[in-house]
């Protein structure tokens, strides 16, 4: 089989998550780990996640339109919804994952889910590119103050949501945008996640160019468990790939 290389260069959306792992640091000395994992999944060891530079960019060269998956000469390789599973810790649900069609949900129905008070999220509900959805400033700020008055659940429910608007579901900078909060409602991210990484790597590889904008550190995880575990497939001192 002959192996066709692209050479096309592709970007990511850049994830802004320093403040996030501060939150999560300032939240791990009051939130049960396992808990807080069993409820929402390994959110703060995915926020941890330091890509090494080139390595998405080189699997992406190997991803075939045609068959919907990387093409290496001795095998063929795609993420799964078990494998996705695993990495972030969350089980695939028999619920109806999000589709996109739903009707955005009542301030009350947020409010339950986001141990926020339906006043403030009325308050604080804006419009950017064109999805309403909540400024990360006031999700912060909310975070803060359960954090500071020990009101771990409430701490918990809003970091959660600023993870899965800002890190696993990034759109608009700044801002969880409604997608975000309905995937996060329903409780069973992990089909959208798989889709979203196919979607935008399918998308991007049929123009040629543009930005991919999934969870890159949650493809990154899912790529790098297939290599080998050796300081030879990357020379540190040199700053050169061994690929």
């Amino acid at each position: 089989m002959e192996l066709e290389i692209r050479k096309t260069k592709y970007t990511f959306k850049s994830l802004k998550v320093e403040e996030l792992r501060k939150l999560g640091s300032l939240g791990s000395m009051i939130v049960n780990q396992d808990k807080f994992c069993n409820k929402y999944g390994r959110l703060l060891n995915l926020l941890e996640t330091n890509m090494k530079e080139g390595i998405l960019s080189t699997l992406i060269q190997f991803y075939d339109p045609l068959y919907h998956c990387f093409i290496f000469p001795d095998y063929q390789l795609l993420p799964t919804l078990e494998e996705y599973s695993s990495i972030i810790g969350l089980p695939i649900t028999g619920r109806i994952p999000f589709t996109g069609l739903e009707g955005d949900p009542k301030s009350h129905d947020i409010a339950k889910f986001t141990h926020l008070r339906k006043d403030d999220i009325e308050k604080n509900m804006d419009t950017k590119g064109g999805l309403p959805g909540l400024p990360t400033q006031f999700l912060m700020k909310k975070a803060l103050s359960f954090s500071k008055a020990g009101k771990v659940e409430d701490f918990e429910a809003v970091f959660a949501l600023l993870v899965y608007g800002l890190f696993l579901f990034p759109n608009i900078d700044k801002f969880v945008d409604m997608n975000a909060i309905k995937i996060f409602m329903k409780g069973n991210p992990i089909p959208t996640l798989l889709g979203d990484a196919y979607y935008s790597i399918h998308l991007r590889n049929s123009y040629g160019k543009g930005m991919i904008t999934c969870c890159t550190p949650l493809l990154y995880k899912w790529y790098i468990s297939h290599l080998p575990n050796t300081n030879d497939l990357w020379d540190i001192k040199e700053g050169h790939k061994r690929l």
